[in-house]
Parts: structure tokens; C-alpha cells; sequence
């Protein structure tokens, strides 16, 4: 085993001087995806900085009707508050949809977030990655691909992300705050993650030195439905084959305002932007939506063994929109 260092800061500006001072560092809160790669050996931080006890685990709403979900908030407890299910419910649900309900009792907003592709040949290190080393090459566009990703991929890489909650947080348009050595700013979290073009370890546009504190979400539209579907291999317990995270607005029977993003299928959420501008203004159908995907996915790319996924997706992201669709209609 190598060994590591440990340190248990008293607040945030503590924890990210620690991480500065040493290249490498790794914040750990409920380790439920860090601690795993340390065991792989994918892993192998000088130090890891303890951020479970800092006092980031509040959701507190906000003067314009957002919300502020703070980094260490374990999962199930976001998913079941009452905030949440009232104006969020896409989040509650793909927060529920994730892992098991033990790891959802220790996983944290931002570990959620940050975790890494369960691509099987980053997970082993007698198999070659450009994410863990530049250069060594991508065997997943011969070999196993079948999960893996057929939008935004690159031929260094085609990992995919598997986190739930981005897909949810991406539709909902939420923004992460992020503090370091030299002060705190927000990104929103569409532009957050990064595709991986030449460059595949770099995931996010997180500096090493920087911590996620919170993720605040904008108040929600009014007339709004959303909703989150996880297609997978098993019912629980189970990373997303395909899914979509859909927040809709119809009024008179037209799209008055959507956002879509599709999980999944790229080393990001994948924000759905050409498919809201085909579907904005037009009628509420499932003809408008099928189009509306199919715009959307022309931009595929898929490999040998995952055609599947592109038409997945599409029907896959039409019903979610036409399941929300007549609900919104009737409320009007």
C-alpha cells in the first residue's frame, strides 16, 4: 500500500492552503468513489484532506427562490427535502435512481459530481488510458465500448460520466461555487465539465487547489414539470445505459420554455441545446420531439457495439417530454 498523508482542516480556507501546499492532494468526504480507486491503485495522492466535517452540508433557499445545496450534503438526504421534491423533482428522482440506499446515505453533493468514468480500462492499471496516462492510448474504441460514449468523444478518449445528479443539475441549470487559495467564484455547470479532446484527464475546469463549497440552483420556471429516467441493465444498483433529464413549460399547447440533457452518452451531462431550439415555440407532440432528438443526435458518433444508444436516447428522452407534456397541459 502507499502510504498517504491526512489532514482534518477546521474550515474551508484551511483545507484548500492544505491542498496547495501539496501537488496531488485529493479533498475526501464521503469516499464512496475516491476510496475505490485508491484500492485500484488509479489513485495514489500524497495527501488527502478531509472536508466531511466542514459546515457545507446545508440546503438553504435563496432570496430569488433558488436553492443552495452545500458540497457534503449526503444524497439521500437531498433527494427526500421537502424543497427539493416540491420545485426540483427531476433532481429527487435521479438522486433516488443512484447506487444503493446505503452509499446514497454517505455520498455528497460535490463527490457526486466529481466522480470518474467507469470506463473498465481507466478502472485497470495493467490496461493502457490516456485518463490516467497522456499517450498510453484509448483500447476502449476496439475493445469493451458498449456503455461508453457516442457524443462529444474524441480518439483519445470515450469515457463516459456517471453521475445521475450532473444530468438532473444540468438541466436545472445549476451553477457550482468553487473556492481556492485565491477567492471563490461560480461556473455554471454546463460549462464545468470538459469534453476530451486531446486532452482526456482533464475532466473539469476544477484547479487543483479549488474546492466545491455549494451548487446553487436558479428558482424554478413558473408552469414548470420536470422529470428524470434512468434506463439501465438491472433495476437498482446500476449505472445509466441512457438517461434524460427534461424540464418542461407548455402553454396553449406549445413549448413555451425546455431544457433537456441527456446522461450517459458523453464524458459530460450533455446539454441538449439543438434539441430545446427545435422544440421551442412548436407544439407539444411527440412528432416535434422526435425531430427535435433527431437534430439533436445527428451529431453521434457511435462505435462498433453502441449504435444502440443514439435511437435509446431518442425514444428514451420523447417519452420523458410526452409523459410530462398532458400533466402540464391540464395544469394550465
Amino acid at each position: 500500500m502507499k502510504p498517504f498523508g491526512y489532514h482534518r482542516p477546521a474550515d474551508v480556507a484551511s483545507a484548500v492552503a492544505m491542498a496547495a501546499q501539496v501537488p496531488g492532494a485529493r479533498f475526501l468526504a464521503g469516499g464512496t468513489n475516491l476510496v475505490d480507486l485508491l484500492k485500484l491503485g488509479v489513485e495514489a495522492p500524497e495527501l488527502l484532506v478531509d472536508v466531511s466535517r466542514l459546515p457545507l452540508g446545508l440546503v438553504e433557499p435563496l432570496p430569488d427562490g433558488g436553492l443552495r445545496i452545500g458540497a457534503t450534503v449526503p444524497n439521500s438526504e437531498l433527494a427526500a427535502h421537502p424543497l427539493v421534491r416540491l420545485h426540483y423533482p427531476a433532481l429527487s428522482q435521479a438522486l433516488l435512481s443512484g447506487a444503493s440506499g446505503q452509499l446514497r446515505n454517505l455520498a455528497t453533493t460535490a463527490g457526486n459530481l466529481l466522480q470518474r468514468t467507469r470506463c473498465p480500462y481507466f478502472q485497470d492499471v495493467t490496461k493502457p488510458c490516456n485518463k490516467r496516462v497522456a499517450g498510453s492510448g484509448c483500447p476502449a474504441r476496439e475493445g469493451v465500448h458498449r456503455d461508453l460514449a457516442v457524443l462529444g468523444a474524441s480518439a483519445a478518449c470515450v469515457a463516459t460520466h456517471p453521475s445521475d445528479l450532473a444530468v438532473a443539475l444540468a438541466a436545472l441549470d445549476a451553477e457550482v461555487r468553487l473556492t481556492g487559495p485565491t477567492g471563490s467564484r461560480c461556473c455554471p455547470l454546463t460549462e464545468f465539465y470538459r469534453l476530451p479532446g486531446d486532452t482526456p484527464a482533464l475532466e473539469t475546469g476544477l484547479r487543483p487547489d479549488e474546492l466545491i463549497t455549494a451548487v446553487d440552483l436558479p428558482p424554478p420556471w413558473s408552469g414548470t414539470r420536470s422529470a428524470y429516467r434512468k434506463v439501465r441493465e438491472r433495476a437498482s444498483f446500476a449505472f445509466a445505459t441512457v438517461s434524460v433529464a427534461a424540464v418542461v413549460v407548455v402553454r396553449e399547447g406549445r413549448v413555451a420554455r425546455v431544457a433537456l440533457a441527456l446522461g450517459a452518452v458523453a464524458a459530460k451531462p450533455w446539454r441538449a441545446t439543438a434539441a430545446e431550439r427545435a422544440m421551442l415555440g412548436q407544439p407539444a407532440t411527440e412528432e416535434v420531439f422526435r425531430a427535435a432528438l433527431d437534430a439533436e443526435l445527428a451529431a453521434a458518433r457511435p462505435l462498433r457495439d453502441n449504435a444502440f444508444k443514439v435511437p435509446l436516447a431518442r425514444e428514451a428522452a420523447v417519452r420523458v417530454l410526452a409523459d410530462l407534456t398532458p400533466q402540464q397541459e391540464e395544469s394550465e
